[in-house]
């Protein structure tokens, strides 16, 4: 599983970069008070409470199912098509710079004041964050390096196979190590987000 990492370690990273970067940028815009972040932040925050499945578990006192709920989410509607994407190398990181900037302005709260101000809520809101990004971070790279072994084999074979897709075992068995490590920080970052507060 560590070596598949290691081997990773330069798509992870540059994935990871981007989630940071965006993070950063989006913190920033609401922070500095930028209606067009602000406005985007209350839409997906509001249409979250009202159609989100593990969110309308949350109001509804359970949170087992909701973290559940948000865990075969991220997964299954976040991180699978971020890795399948990177068969094109480049979207995982629109997916990154995406992601990380709608978790950049949900740095603020409803009623728009920092939730970096006070220590307790700062201290889950980065932690949620963090959590969230190891394992997102860590399927996109998984995606990228994909692409990238996928590209030298057809490369390498000379563009003989145009209609085939030839995806190197070794980098597939990457992706799988790379996802056993994924899928329970996942799970973890979900029942923390959900039992923690």
């Amino acid at each position: 599983m560590f070596q598949a990492v290691k081997r990773a370690r330069f798509c992870i990273v540059t994935v990871a970069l981007a989630y940071v970067v965006s993070v950063l940028v989006g913190m920033a815009m609401v922070h500095s008070g930028n209606r067009f972040a602000l406005g985007y932040r209350d839409r997906i925050v509001g249409k979250a409470m009202q159609s989100d499945p593990s969110a309308l578990a949350l109001q509804q006192g359970n949170k087992t199912t909701g973290a559940l709920l948000d865990f075969t989410g991220n997964l299954f509607l976040g991180a699978v098509p971020q890795t399948i994407s990177g068969l094109g190398i480049v979207p995982p990181y629109y997916f990154a710079l995406f992601r990380g900037w709608v978790g950049g302005i949900v740095s603020v709260g409803n009623d728009h004041r920092s939730r970096l101000a006070d220590p307790s809520e700062r201290a889950y809101y980065l932690t949620v964050l963090i959590l969230q990004l190891i394992p997102y971070s860590l399927a996109g790279g998984a995606g990228v390096s994909l692409g990238l072994a996928w590209w030298r084999e057809w490369r390498n074979s000379g563009w003989k196979h145009q209609w085939r897709f030839p995806l190197p075992w070794s980098a597939v068995a990457d992706a799988l190590w790379i996802y056993a490590l994924a899928i329970p920080l996942f799970l973890g970052a979900s029942f923390f987000e959900f039992l923690a507060r």
